[in-house]
């Protein structure tokens, strides 16, 4: 190469160079892309010809996405996901039909079968409600998704007619009702599909547990409170109500002794795992360095990226033909991969079962 060769080839490498220098300015300089255009959660519902009640519990069932409220306020719906819904072929009855609820009466209407009858297969499990209302008596009143009824039907048609199977009926002989256990655990399942943080979901499995029974799981007075710190919420809150909101509250806890120490088991097992990964914060302590932001309820399709779900583990859900639900005969069988089996006595002094007798 000459001389003059390598000059003319260092000038047209500087050219390049201060080109990419201004792409690079240019590129710094550009202001970032704007948020996502968002509507009210009212509005998005008259939009998507829905109820309050009925967009609510979209919402809830994960149907309909939604977004943070600035600053923490109401959530509110990307115009996007509006724009989706109305798209789909089925608008507006599809979306409506998937979010029907109806009650006992209509339950029974829609399978053909007595009101009686309807109850009785509600008790045992076979249908679950998903949302509930009081009456002017303040009696629990429980709903059922139409959807689910259809599919039941389909799924089962031979308890909607003929003689109920002695399983079913020595349960029901003996007072057995699944409603609220069947609710709550629906309600477990939703919120701890929301978040992948395993603080939050700890957190999540601690709510069916009554104050004894979180305090004896959880002897760390500063992580009870942590737990209740990051604890994820149904996206719209509570019932308004004072009744309603006492109602949920007594609803929400476990009230069967195996499904009591389920919670207990699975509250300990995302302990472990929540521990792992940091600490509970303490007085004294680094905020920052202990502490993540708890992830908000308000997107329940949004899930942490660093962070992925632990395993879940399904909790007992008794069958209709079989005569009483039976303990699970070993926590450890039911210990997720990746964490070390416990023995039965170690686990059981971990839960604070030997201290503590519930019939």
């Amino acid at each position: 190469m000459t001389v003059k060769e390598a000059i003319r080839a260092q000038a047209e490498d500087a050219q390049q160079m201060r080109g990419t220098d201004e792409i690079r300015d240019e590129a710094a300089h550009t202001s970032p892309e704007p948020p996502a255009a968002t509507v009210a959660a009212g509005r998005a519902a008259q939009e998507l010809g829905l109820r309050r009640s009925e967009f609510e519990l979209a919402v809830h069932l994960g149907l309909i996405a939604v977004t943070a409220g600035p600053g923490g306020g109401r959530p509110r719906v990307p115009e996007r996901e509006v724009a989706r819904l109305r798209e789909d072929p089925g608008f507006p009855d599809g979306l409506a039909e998937r979010v029907r609820t109806v009650g006992t009466a209509d339950g029974a209407a829609l399978l053909g079968i007595a009101a009686a009858r309807f109850t009785r297969l509600a008790r045992a499990g076979c249908v679950s409600p998903v949302t509930f209302y009081l009456n002017r008596y303040r009696a629990v009143v429980w709903l059922y998704l139409a959807d689910e009824l259809a599919s039941f039907a389909v799924r089962e048609p031979e308890l909607l007619a003929g003689r109920t199977p002695l399983g079913m009926r020595t349960m029901l002989e003996a007072g057995a009702d699944r409603r609220a256990r069947n609710w709550r655990t629906q309600r477990i399942e939703r919120l701890l599909d929301r978040t992948g943080d395993p603080w939050a979901r700890a957190a999540v499995e601690a709510t069916a547990l009554d104050p004894a029974h979180l305090a004896e799981v959880v002897e760390d007075p500063y992580e009870r409170a942590y737990l209740a710190r990051v604890r994820p919420e149904p996206v719209f809150g509570r019932p308004g109500s004072v009744a309603a909101r006492e109602t949920m509250g007594e609803l929400m806890l476990a009230d069967e002794p195996d499904e009591i120490l389920w919670r207990r088991i699975s509250l300990t097992l995302g302990l472990d795992r929540a521990r792992e990964v940091r600490p509970a914060p303490h007085p004294g302590d680094d905020h920052e360095a202990r502490t993540a932001p708890a992830p908000s309820s308000a997107q329940p399709h949004a899930q942490p990226h660093a962070l992925s779900p632990a395993p879940r583990l399904a909790p007992p859900r008794p069958l209709p033909v079989v005569e009483s639900a039976t303990l699970p005969s070993s926590p450890a069988e039911h210990t997720p991969t990746g964490v070390r089996k416990p023995g039965r006595k170690r686990l059981l002094t971990r839960l604070g079962w030997g201290r503590r007798s519930d019939g």
